[in-house]
């Protein structure tokens, strides 16, 4: 039985608008890589002294062919300030360098990506595994050892899974099919 068996896939981002990136992001385009993505709202305490910092720090530690970091703008409280000129100006005076989102608006104010994956409100700290499952959906402070932890794990579950598929493709043998002691 596969470890992912049990899992969602994470259901696509809604997003009216992307910032710091020259053309719209699909999840499904990001398979591959572990996806890192922070919701926030601009007027949130918690996302401008935690869970944005957290996004940089990701975003400039781990690989970018491994690792990718996006925001989320999703707003479901305080509508009128938080336009894209608002966002803008914050992106550009906070220095946020990876593409960011905006959430598109739902019924009821909640908006739909926000929705989809259930999150309870802002910071929210969601994860997606290489093959596109849901592996974490935190609201509020994560510690960056446990942050760094998962992203770890997740990137060394892929070379697992990848090394895995390449020994059932060789049925265990080396690149030239001749057998190889599995101890080694």
């Amino acid at each position: 039985m596969s470890p992912h068996q049990k899992l969602p896939i994470a259901p696509e981002l809604q997003v009216t608008q992307w910032l710091n990136s020259k053309e719209p992001i699909t999840l499904k385009s990001l398979r591959g890589k572990v996806v890192v993505i922070e919701a926030f709202q601009m007027l949130c305490p918690g996302c401008v002294s935690h869970g944005l910092p957290q996004a940089q720090k990701i975003a400039s530690l781990f690989p970018p062919d491994k690792v990718t970091v996006m925001g989320l703008h999703t707003v479901f409280e305080h509508h009128e300030p938080m336009t894209p000129v608002s966002l803008k100006a914050f992106i550009h005076e906070y220095r946020l360098k990876f593409p960011i989102g905006v959430d598109e608006p739902g019924a009821g104010g909640m908006p739909n990506t926000m929705a989809a994956y259930q999150m309870r409100g802002t910071p929210s700290l969601i994860m997606i595994d290489q093959k596109g499952f849901l592996r974490v959906n935190l609201i509020g402070h994560v510690h960056d050892i446990l942050v760094g932890a998962k992203i770890a794990t997740l990137l060394a579950e892929a070379d697992s899974l990848k090394l895995q598929d390449k020994r059932e493709d060789n049925d265990g043998g080396d690149e030239n099919g001749c057998p190889v002691p599995d101890n080694v």
